[in-house]
């Protein structure tokens, strides 16, 4: 069969599995909807986690970032596994043991006040759909390339699928079709590395390919010294070298590993376990699952950046391989002979390059590129959409939550009975569904990018708040309040400039400290603790009820 009739077939059996777990599992009350009644294992919770966790930025575009950054892209790896370590010992058995829904219900609650309750309730809302931007992207690429329908088409195909299965299952339907996807994914995601570290080094353990030597005619020579003598032919800096500067790879890291920590819809799911030591050893579980598909990744990037110079750089375009033709009639490759020589000329000088490259393509083209069976494109094609749609719906959940928990329950209408609270829950995330396509369609960039980002907003606003909340008695509301307010206020602002009003002022020099938009959100946070500590010494103590509080929720 065709790669379209693989990717229809295997795509379509998918959706199946997830349509019915959400029929299955459906939602009956708001704490079905919210928590999933608190009463999943932590062995499928971790793996709900995971699937919840990778999204459309790991599976897809993670690994294409390696490709183009090399060395550099370890922050990557380093911040989103570093994340759950701090979210396993700081985080989460102190919020499972607070016993709420939602975030929004802790900053309320910890600080006594409405006001902290509704500006995280707009934070929530903020990073849930900076990042969801991402995830509905990565399904338009999918769709685009796979099943020949336009980005945009794809986009709301993902939107109607995820509409069904969280609207209707809620977080009991999200959490059990993410096992599902995750199974899905990270099958996907490994059988084309092994295949193809196989074809390379003769190794199939991904892991120890990236660090074998080839098993070609150039026998004996290390993969990825071959990997840094084709980059640095073509003009680029060698693979295994670094152009950031230390402070920029040290706050982007940080940035995503407290990021990670402070994300709504990640801390949530912890609230879906029995008890608080069920919370600690779920996060283990999700640390694992997690492990393995981003311990795979750099010998991803590094397969498919030796594929792709090998296969496509100085070579006729008339002889092209088709899987080249297929991703350039999707616009996300990209050809200019510039010369007129019918050379693709594949260098770093911008003047003299002729071919671009997405990035978030390098994952979905790798197993054509290494001209794997079709099934296994497909297969690919099915895991990425696994991905997205998995961390879509736990991040559509945290906007609805927000929205009829936080907002109407906690807020506007405390009298609303819990059937009114369920139907508004179920209407706000058809609106963020709406919401989060529009975003998909007009992307503020790709897809990692984006969702550094939200992991940027999160550090900078959640991530000081929770943890002077449990770890602090005396940080009050004024404090927190204005923590957030300037954390988020700092990094939006440096962000939205860097980015979108003077982009071509994004340049090292430029920088605070050298502190690049994608790791601003680490001195947001450094901002948030100062502020929040240092207004909390002029103004009142919190209230006694407080302190218990924070006493009983670190009680073990």
């Amino acid at each position: 069969m065709s790669v379209r009739a693989w990717t229809l077939l295997l795509v379509a059996l998918s959706f199946a599995v997830y349509i019915g777990i959400a029929i299955w599992t459906r939602a009956r009350n708001t704490k079905d909807f919210y928590v999933a009644s608190g009463g999943v294992s932590p062995l499928v919770n971790g793996m709900a986690t995971a699937a919840d966790w990778m999204s459309a930025a790991s599976f897809i575009s993670m690994a294409g970032l390696i490709s183009f950054m090399g060395r550099d892209g370890a922050v990557y790896l380093m911040g989103w596994t570093g994340g759950y370590v701090l979210l396993a010992l700081l985080i989460a058995p102190y919020l499972r043991k607070f016993g709420k829904y939602t975030v929004p219900d802790f900053i309320g609650d910890r600080y006594y006040s409405q006001t902290a309750r509704v500006l995280a309730v707009v934070c929530a809302i903020f990073i849930s759909f900076t990042y969801v931007a991402g995830q509905m992207r990565g399904v338009g690429i999918v769709f685009s390339r796979f099943l020949d329908v336009g980005i945009n088409q794809g986009v709301l195909i993902g939107m109607a699928i995820v509409f069904f299965y969280a609207v209707l299952g809620g977080m009991k339907g999200i959490t059990y079709t993410q096992v599902a996807q995750y199974c899905i994914l990270i099958f996907a995601y490994m059988l084309p590395a092994i295949f193809i570290s196989l074809m390379i080094t003769g190794n199939p353990i991904p892991q120890i390919g990236l660090g074998s030597t080839v098993d070609s005619a150039e026998k004996g020579v290390y993969l990825l010294d071959k990997l840094d003598g084709l980059s640095t032919s073509l003009g680029f800096n060698a693979y295994t070298s670094g152009s950031k500067s230390t402070i920029d790879v040290l706050f982007i890291t940080l940035a995503l590993m407290v990021g990670t920590a402070g994300l709504p819809h990640v801390i949530v799911r912890f609230y879906t376990v029995k008890k608080a030591a069920s919370a600690r050893v779920s996060a283990v579980w999700a640390l694992l699952f997690i492990g393995i598909l981003y311990t795979t990744a750099p010998a991803v990037a590094a397969f498919a950046r030796t594929n792709l110079i090998e296969t496509v750089a100085n070579k006729p375009y008339q002889e092209s391989p088709p899987w080249f033709l297929e991703w350039e009639s999707t616009g996300l490759i990209k050809f200019n002979d510039k010369n007129k020589d019918g050379l693709i000329q594949y260098l770093a000088n911008e003047e003299t390059n002729e071919l671009t490259v997405d990035r978030d393509i390098m994952v979905l083209a790798n197993p054509e590129i290494a001209k794997l069976p079709n099934w296994i494109v497909g297969l690919v094609a099915a895991g990425a959409l696994a991905a997205a749609l998995s961390t879509a719906a736990g991040l559509l959940l945290v906007i609805s939550s927000a929205v009829a928990h936080d907002l109407l329950k906690k807020g506007f209408k405390p009298d609303i009975c819990e059937k009114g609270e369920l139907r508004s829950a179920r209407v706000a995330a058809g609106l963020a569904v709406l919401i989060a396509g529009y975003f998909g369609i007009n992307p503020p960039g790709f897809v990692a990018q984006v969702v550094a980002f939200a992991f940027g907003l999160a550090a900078a606003t959640f991530f000081p708040a929770i943890l002077l909340g449990i770890f602090t008695k005396w940080v009050n509301k004024e404090g927190a309040i204005a923590g957030i307010i300037s954390g988020l206020t700092f990094t939006t602002c440096y962000i939205v400039y860097f980015k979108f009003i003077n982009p071509s002022a994004n340049t090292p020099a430029n920088w605070i400290w050298g502190i690049s938009p994608e790791g601003i959100g680490s001195l947001g946070m450094l901002i948030n603790f100062a502020v929040s500590v240092t207004v909390s010494k002029v103004t009142p103590a919190p209230p006694s009820s407080v302190v218990d509080l924070v006493e009983n929720i670190r009680t073990p």
